[in-house]
Formats: structure tokens, C-alpha cells, sequence
């Protein structure tokens, strides 16, 4: 085996498509800070318990683990950055009360790909929200991701919303054990009507009837109205389609939008809301968010949160073309005595490039040369 390949789903990034994945980045970390998001970098590496939440099996089987030589401990490469957001929220940041709004930019590390076209090397973008409940934040969050995706060039954009928290309370209300709740999960996310009513053939009513209908709640703004009609009435099934409702309201004329009270495809920490964007191209979701409150119980401080994120590694077949300008070629006999005028031109922005071995244009991809001049220096076409 050649010692050059790469592992399975991991892939270089070549320099034109590299200079394209990072000015895309800059524009979506700047559109973030004039919104008010600071940026924050956590490390790549961190002990496990911090990056893991306990019961949390998806994230722990995608988490590649390692011993620690120093202290002995478990360490993880991360997997997600979104429970590193929340502990500096909650531990770094811990004296600020009020609302915190956080961004970040940055590889993570899968030990198996998501799907058959994913890398295990995304580079996640996103941002978080902390320390408000409100619905507003999860519309401001929402507005934020479609915003990035729009001016990333992504076309005809659609919404998908669901509610997490409908389930489980339908699940603690129908005194499902864990292990029942799990698997009904699992079923509920694969649409796999046959399998949820052999699983809920012996629950007591109404919760057995709502179970069979989550899977065929789903469409526009109208199936929230039937939902009303097919959920008992409880806290969490009132609450949520209440939210729900808001988003419909806040939503309508801006993007297509489709609900779907099965939608269980977030991550485990997730809490209420949870949210995705998708697009013709694409056969997976681009982008998802949620409601996540309380993660950062664990880090000594449980506050509401929200958010969203997205592989920049899933855009690349989209992303603006680099600046085609082309460079300026100096020849490594004149750098000498133009080391100056060079220094001036890059100071300005231009691309200055050495010529050591007489290339071509389209090799130095410059149009203009440095050449001597009766009173210094000047610049000439370059063929």
C-alpha cells in the first residue's frame, strides 16, 4: 500500500479550491460578527468526558479516542464543536448573565463518515445563542443560517422545522422505559410505520394513537392545526406546536417550509426545536440547528441555548470562483534591487511572484511583469 494515500472518506484540498473554502469562511465568520457573534476557537483535543455527554452514543461512536501520556486520561478528538461552545459558555464565560452569542469555524474528526458522500473531516461553521428561552432566538438563529446558506450561492432553499420535545413528552407521559423510548426513536426517524406499531401495540391510549400519527404528521403550516387534533393534550405537545406555529407565522413568504413532527434527526442533546435546510443538488440536509438547553449543566452552569451548523466541505461544488486576477512575475536576477518596489506592491495587495526558472504566464499565473526602468521600476504586460 502507497504510503501517500489518504484514509477512506478523508481528501485534500487543493489550492484553488482551498483559497475559495477559506474566503467563503471569512464571509461567513463576518457575517456572523455583524451580527453581534463572537468567534471563539476551541482545540481539537479535549479530555472525553467533556466532548461526550454520558448516554450519548452517536456522538461517542464518531469520537476517535485516545490515552493521554500526561495525565493518564481518556482524550477525544473532536467531533462536534457545539458541546465545546457550550462549555465555554458555561465555564470560561460564566460570568456574563445575559445573552451570549458565540461562532466558530473549524475541523472535526469522525471515525466513520455520516454517509456514503460525507468526509470524516468536516469543517463545521456555525453559531450558538445562549441565555434566552424566548422563540425569538431561535428565529434570529434560523434567519442566521439561511442568510449564510443565500449568500453562499445556495438556490431555492427549504425549511424543514420539527419538535423533539413532543416526543419525549409523549414518551415520560406513556411511561416508556429508555430502552423502549431509544428504539421507537430510531423507528419514528426511519419512518418504519409497521415496526412503531409492533413496538406501541401494547401502550395504553391516547399515547398509542399519537405514537402511530407522529409519522404522518407532516407538510405545510396546516399540518400543525391536524396534529392539535391527533396529540393529547399535554405541556410539552402544547408548548411545541405553539412554537411551531411561530415559525409558520414568522416564516410564511420568506422560504419553503414543511413540518414534520417525526423529524428526530438532530443530535442528542438537542431539546425542543430543531430545524434543517435543504436544497435541489443536495441529497442530505446542509445545514441544522435546534434548541439545546441545559447542555452546559454539566460544565457548572445550565443556561437556554440554540443554534445551528454546516460542513463548508458540502459547499465546495458552489463556492464563488477565487478573484481571477493574475500576479505580477519578478525575475530572481532583479529581486535584488527591487526588493523595495516588490514590498510595495505586495503592501498593496498585488501578487508578486519570483521567477527562478523562466516559466511561463499561465505557469506563474501572472499577466504583468517588474522590469527596470530609466527612474526605477515599472510594470509591463507579461504573455
Amino acid at each position: 500500500m502507497r504510503n501517500w494515500l489518504l484514509p477512506e472518506y478523508i481528501a485534500d484540498i487543493l489550492p484553488a479550491t482551498a483559497r475559495q473554502v477559506e474566503s467563503a469562511k471569512a464571509a461567513m465568520l463576518e457575517g456572523f460578527r455583524v451580527a453581534g457573534y463572537e468567534l471563539v476557537l476551541p482545540p481539537l483535543i479535549e479530555y472525553i468526558d467533556s466532548l461526550v455527554s454520558e448516554g450519548d452514543d452517536t456522538l461517542d461512536l464518531k469520537t476517535f479516542k485516545l490515552d493521554d501520556q500526561l495525565s493518564g486520561r481518556q482524550l477525544g478528538l473532536r467531533a462536534d464543536i457545539t458541546p465545546q461552545v457550550a462549555r465555554i459558555d458555561a465555564h470560561l464565560l460564566g460570568e456574563r448573565t445575559g445573552v451570549t452569542r458565540l461562532c466558530y469555524a473549524g475541523s472535526v474528526v469522525h471515525s466513520r463518515p455520516s454517509g456514503l458522500t460525507s468526509s470524516r473531516e468536516p469543517l463545521q461553521v456555525g453559531a450558538e445563542l445562549y441565555g434566552y428561552a424566548g422563540i425569538e432566538a431561535d428565529l434570529e438563529i434560523i434567519e442566521l443560517m439561511l442568510s449564510t446558506l443565500e449568500k453562499t450561492g445556495v438556490k431555492k432553499l427549504r425549511l424543514d422545522v420539527g419538535h423533539i420535545a413532543i416526543y419525549r413528552g409523549l414518551a415520560a407521559a406513556a411511561g416508556l422505559s429508555p430502552e423502549v423510548s431509544r428504539e421507537l426513536f430510531g423507528l419514528l426517524q426511519n419512518k418504519d410505520a409497521a415496526g412503531i406499531a409492533a413496538l406501541v401495540a401494547g401502550v395504553a391510549e391516547p399515547y398509542k394513537s399519537a405514537f402511530l400519527a407522529l409519522p404522518e404528521l407532516y407538510g405545510p403550516a396546516a399540518v400543525l392545526e391536524k396534529a392539535s387534533t391527533r396529540l393529547p393534550s399535554l405541556p410539552e405537545v402544547e408548548l411545541g406546536l405553539m412554537q411551531l406555529s411561530a415559525i409558520a407565522r414568522a416564516m410564511e413568504g420568506r422560504v419553503e417550509l414543511s413540518f414534520d413532527l417525526a423529524e428526530l434527526r438532530g443530535d442528542f442533546y438537542h431539546t425542543g426545536l430543531m430545524f434543517a435546510a435543504y436544497a435541489p443538488g443536495w441529497s442530505d440536509a446542509i445545514a441544522r440547528g435546534g434548541r439545546y438547553d441545559n447542555v452546559g449543566r454539566r460544565f457548572g452552569r445550565a443556561r437556554p441555548a440554540t443554534g445551528f451548523s454546516l460542513d463548508l466541505r458540502d459547499l465546495l461544488r458552489i463556492l464563488p470562483e477565487r478573484d481571477p486576477s493574475r500576479g505580477i512575475r519578478v525575475s530572481a536576477r532583479h529581486l535584488p534591487a527591487a526588493a523595495a518596489e516588490v514590498a510595495r506592491l505586495r503592501a498593496g495587495g498585488e501578487m508578486v511572484v519570483v521567477d527562478y526558472l523562466g516559466e511561463s504566464a499561465a505557469a506563474l499565473n501572472c499577466d504583468r511583469e517588474l522590469v527596470p526602468a530609466a527612474d526605477g521600476w515599472q510594470l509591463a504586460p507579461f504573455h
